[in-house]
């Protein structure tokens, strides 16, 4: 994307983690925030030490940028960020609809003044209907009302929580997405464009097997229990040293004789009361409980040696510092270390796919407020006397 030139309107997680994979990408990202700054900036996590040097999650999403701050309640506001808007390939951003439209930021506005660009808008639920001015964090229109959040846990308990940005993360691939596409629409046809992307929508496409079975059934699947599974060989177990793994085998019936075989119970192999899927599905309580018992017999490491020879699909269940320290995640460089002027070095993710014989990846640490706002200006034909009366009459904070 070296050569895109792409205007950040948006706030929080969704859209700008979306433009930071541009960023990765090459694109030239202006990230424009509020003179007290992107409301992100100051979120706190509790588990965390509250004297760390930065917010490490605001950097990942914000890497790479450059940042100018615009007071858009201010009355010269709006008109000095459609200025700074001229010659942008694509304008992102997360305003409510009501907000583009009193702001003089719409669509409409901004193709009338560049009809080359290409509008992106990302919303809680979409840019029609009923719910098009409704706030919507991923909390609430990705992962509860998309019907994610209503299948997970164990049945007859209540609904967990989703960690972090799993929404927001999962939807700036969509941003990506929609922006390349919108991109590659407007150089064919020389004309600008706009497109909409949702944590509705995104919920939605990651619920898609369930909702493609549901649109036909008419009816919601069951949460999933770890007791009376339907394929035991789909589970998770606890093996000695209290550590979790699961088994991901959902063609039991061709590995069914060599998960015996690493079970150290060949014999299940051809007896009448697991010789096909449907009997297990059928006695799986009684299986279940063998297989956990089996399984706190040994430890880990011996499982995952028993388990890989026989090539049987499974995985460790890991907590974040094994997952850190993981040789696949090294091998694969998903962690680049990245240095901030003030805080030194630190690690962060990496751009989450590969691009053969491409420099892809963070350009840089997350901006500071209004870093760039000067330079920013000057671009795009301010003078040094003209940014002052700027700074004087407040627009810029």
């Amino acid at each position: 994307m070296q050569g895109i030139r792409v205007i950040e309107a948006a706030n929080w997680l969704a859209a700008p983690s979306g433009c930071a994979l541009m960023a990765d990408l090459g694109a030239n990202v202006i990230k424009v925030e509020p003179p007290s700054g992107d409301p992100f900036r100051g979120l706190t996590f509790g588990w965390l030490d509250p004297n760390l040097p930065l917010n490490y999650p605001f950097q990942l999403d914000n890497r790479g940028k450059r940042s100018i701050t615009v007071d858009l309640n201010h009355a010269e506001g709006p008109a000095l960020l459609r200025k700074l808007t001229a010659g942008a390939d694509l304008f992102v951003t997360n305003l409510l609809p009501r907000r583009q439209e009193r702001y003089g930021l719409t669509y409409e506005t901004l193709r009338e003044l560049y009809p080359g660009m290409v509008y992106l808008a990302v919303s809680g639920y979409g840019a029609m209907g009923l719910d098009h001015n409704r706030p919507g964090f991923d909390y609430a229109a990705f992962w509860a009302r998309s019907g994610i959040m209503g299948l997970m846990g164990d049945p007859g308990t209540p609904p967990p929580m989703q960690r972090p940005g799993m929404g927001d993360h999962s939807t700036s691939i969509n941003v990506l997405a929609a922006a390349l596409a919108g991109l590659r629409r407007r150089d064919h046809s020389g004309k600008g464009l706009r497109v909409d992307v949702s944590l509705y929508g995104t919920g939605l496409w990651v619920l898609g097997s369930d909702l493609a079975s549901a649109l036909v059934a008419r009816k919601n699947p069951p949460r999933y229990s770890r007791d009376t599974p339907f394929n035991p060989m789909w589970n998770t177990y606890l093996t000695r040293d209290d550590r979790w793994l699961l088994l991901v085998m959902p063609q039991p019936d061709a590995y069914w004789p060599r998960f015996c075989r690493a079970m150290g119970v060949p014999e299940w192999t051809g007896d009448p009361r697991y010789d096909s899927r449907e009997k297990r599905m059928h006695r799986c309580v009684e299986l279940v409980q063998a297989l956990d018992a089996i399984f706190a017999e040994r430890g880990l490491d011996q499982w995952k040696e028993r388990l890989d020879q026989e090539q049987l699909i499974w995985a460790p269940v890991l907590e974040l510092p094994q997952v850190i320290e993981d040789p696949q995640v090294r091998f694969m460089k998903h962690i680049r270390i990245l240095q901030h002027p003030d805080a030194g070095s630190f690690a962060t993710l990496d751009t989450p796919f590969r691009i053969v014989d491409s420099d892809i990846g963070p350009r840089g640490p997350a901006p500071e407020i209004g870093q760039h706002t000067e330079e920013v200006l000057l671009e795009a034909g301010f003078d040094w006397e003209a940014i002052a009366a700027l700074r004087d009459s407040g627009v810029l904070g």
